[in-house]
Order: structure tokens, then C-alpha cells, then sequence
């Protein structure tokens, strides 16, 4: 496995805001997802329940058997496979479904968990406002944390000694993207999952990126639903 990332010109991951979010009442039959995915009405942001019912159960958070080199506490993204890993002891991990974006699948490697956030701001480059500028310019000095933020509710921010990769595991406002391939973006979790995984690890946190597909295989099939284009 590299000891580094793939260099991607440091692009980082590319969103924006998302498409409004519309809760309603989930009708899946298994009780302790439903739990899982329930509304959070203690968060800064009031999070409504998360509409699991039409979702591969394989993405849905849940312990597994998992035999790697890893150090418990390390996160292992499989890009491939869209999952996400949080190795614990005995050879076992709790197993997060995610989305992967362009830039999530264009690099693999080892990094830190150096920043982590709660209801994270997000800012769009220059670029984004010079591409879109009727999109994006509103935002130039930034979005606040919220329900359509394309952040979702937490980030873990990924660095290799004091660089920033870019590279970001979030959550998102568009859970129907989880378990597939999207034109953009890096991480995405459940906003429930994210921030599970954000109360579990601490900075510090090593993280292995693994891709055995890189973007532009035919494997990869994009999410029909309309995407915007950057996040940092």
C-alpha cells in the first residue's frame, strides 16, 4: 500500500450546495436502523430522520467481521467498494456506507485526521465563483453550517504532516448518494453516520485511503440525481 497519496494537484473535494432536503416518514422494517437513522432534534441544527427505506442495507451502519494489518482506531475508506471501516479489536470494524465523489476516487493513501467540525462553513474558490457566479458568488464569504450545507454535519479534514490534503469525509443532505459513484465531491456519510464517526475518533486519527478502481473505469456509474460542483 502507498505511503502517500496519489498527487491530485491538491484539487480537493468539489460540491456545493445541494438540492433542499426533504424529510419524511421512513418506513423500513428494521427497528434498530430506524434508531439509527432517527431524527436528532438535540443537534444545532434539528436533523430529521433519514429515509433508510429504499437504501441497500450493506450501506446501513452496522459491525462486521473484518480482518486487516490495521491498528485498531484507524479509519480504512474502500473507495471500490463504497464503504468506510473504523477498525476495532478482534478483527472486527463498524462499517459506514458512503458516497464517493471524483476527487474521493482519483487518490489513495495515508493521512491524519487533523481538524474535525461540527456543522462545518463551507466556502466556494475562486474558481467556483468564476465558473458559476451566479451559483456560487452569494457564498464567497462562506455558507454556515446547516441542513443544505454540503458539508452536512460534521467533517473530518485529512492532512499529511502540516499539508492540507483537501481531501474531507462530511456528511451530506443527499443520502440517496450513499453506496454510489457522484460526479463530485470527496467522503460523503449518513449526516447520522458522520456523526457517529465524529464522536468516535479524536484528532490524531490515521485514516487509509484504498482505490483499486480509479475514476474513469467503467465500474463506476453516476448517481442521476443533478450534483453541484465543488466544496473545500
Amino acid at each position: 500500500m502507498a505511503s502517500a497519496f496519489v498527487p491530485v494537484g491538491l484539487a480537493g473535494c468539489v460540491t456545493g450546495p445541494q438540492q433542499p432536503f426533504e424529510a419524511r416518514a421512513p418506513v423500513h422494517q428494521n427497528a434498530a436502523f430506524l434508531s439509527m437513522y432517527d431524527e436528532r432534534p438535540d443537534e444545532r441544527h434539528p436533523l430529521p430522520a433519514t429515509d433508510i427505506d429504499e437504501v441497500d442495507q450493506r450501506f446501513l451502519r452496522q459491525e462486521v467481521d473484518y480482518r486487516t494489518p490495521e491498528r485498531p482506531g484507524t479509519i480504512v475508506v474502500d473507495t471500490s467498494a463504497r464503504f468506510l471501516y473504523l477498525v476495532r479489536e478482534n478483527g472486527r470494524a463498524i462499517r459506514y456506507g458512503i458516497g464517493v465523489g471524483k476527487q474521493g476516487m482519483s487518490w489513495r493513501g495515508r493521512a491524519t485526521v487533523a481538524r474535525k467540525a461540527e456543522w462545518p462553513r463551507w466556502t466556494p474558490t475562486a474558481a467556483m465563483i468564476a465558473r458559476e457566479p451566479a451559483r456560487n458568488a452569494r457564498w464567497a464569504g462562506g455558507m454556515a453550517g446547516g441542513i443544505e450545507n454540503p458539508l452536512g454535519a460534521r467533517a473530518l479534514y485529512l492532512y499529511q504532516g502540516s499539508q492540507d490534503t483537501l481531501y474531507r469525509i462530511h456528511g451530506t443532505s443527499e443520502p440517496w448518494s450513499i453506496g454510489k459513484a457522484v460526479s463530485s465531491g470527496c467522503i460523503r456519510l449518513f449526516n447520522q453516520d458522520i456523526i457517529d464517526l465524529h464522536s468516535r475518533v479524536p484528532t490524531g486519527t490515521p485514516v487509509v485511503v484504498l482505490n483499486r478502481n480509479p475514476i474513469g473505469e467503467p465500474e463506476l456509474e453516476e448517481t442521476d440525481a443533478p450534483l453541484p460542483p465543488d466544496d473545500i
